[in-house]
């Protein structure tokens, strides 16, 4: 039960006298608390519960190996919250999600893929700081390099490039027309590390094109465009 807000000013009022935080200057059942941040990985939440105050916030970070896990209000209190409203979580390992919490309670949060991956945040009656948190940041996991694409080329029908892991690479080739570029063609491929060679569907009509190479791993790190700009002749040679 919390603390009544007679007994929680009196408390605040004890602090401010006294300049210090200590324990005996919170009403019972109450303890010191500030914004927390949260890891998430290995299947889990680290730490599983935190406790903060009224204006103060809480952080998850993705941390890895395992990114694809949401941070969704469980509880009637917390059905607002939620990081990837509508979408299937896939995070980069790094990522950050942050809550500020206004009213006091007890707020459960789950993964809507993962109900094992779950934990809870206590807000207290007492005004917070507001302060970012102090906690350490967690060490991340995953992968933070995102693929290179080098050598990309397009000649007839055949795409060509290189890459330096595996990754799923899209294209997209645009055809000038006047002044302006307009896309024709979009193809995914599944790349692997070293010369790759994909095709397109149709040949391309003569004119002058430019195709915007994209890789992206499977920790979905995703590179700059590569760009290669292109003429197709009458009769049909890059």
């Amino acid at each position: 039960m919390w603390s009544s807000p007679r007994t929680v000013a009196r408390a605040l009022a004890a602090v401010a006298l006294s300049g210090t935080l200590g324990a005996a200057a919170l009403p019972a059942g109450l303890a010191a608390a500030a914004s927390r941040k949260v890891a998430v990985g290995d299947f889990q939440w680290s730490p599983p519960a935190v406790t903060v105050n009224l204006g103060d916030t809480v952080t998850w970070i993705w941390a890895g190996p395992d990114t694809q896990h949401s941070i969704t209000g469980l509880s009637a209190n917390a059905l607002q919250y939620d990081s990837d409203p509508g979408r299937t979580p896939d995070h980069k390992p790094g990522d950050r999600f942050q809550i500020r919490f206004g009213a006091p309670g007890i707020y459960d949060f789950h993964c809507v893929l993962h109900g094992i991956v779950r934990g809870t945040v206590t807000v207290q009656p007492l005004p917070g700081t507001g302060a970012p948190s102090t906690d350490p940041e967690p060490v991340i996991l995953g992968d933070l390099t995102p693929p290179e694409v080098d050598g990309v080329k397009i000649r007839g029908r055949s795409v060509l490039y290189t890459l330096d892991e595996s990754a799923k690479v899209t294209v997209d080739v645009l055809k000038q027309k006047g002044r302006r570029w307009v896309l024709v063609e979009t193809r995914k491929y599944d790349g692997h590390v070293g010369f790759n060679e994909g095709r397109l569907k149709s040949t391309l009509k003569a004119g002058r094109y430019r195709a915007f190479f994209r890789a992206a791993d499977v920790d979905n790190n995703q590179s700059k465009d590569a760009i290669t700009t292109f003429t197709v002749r009458a009769r049909g040679r890059g």
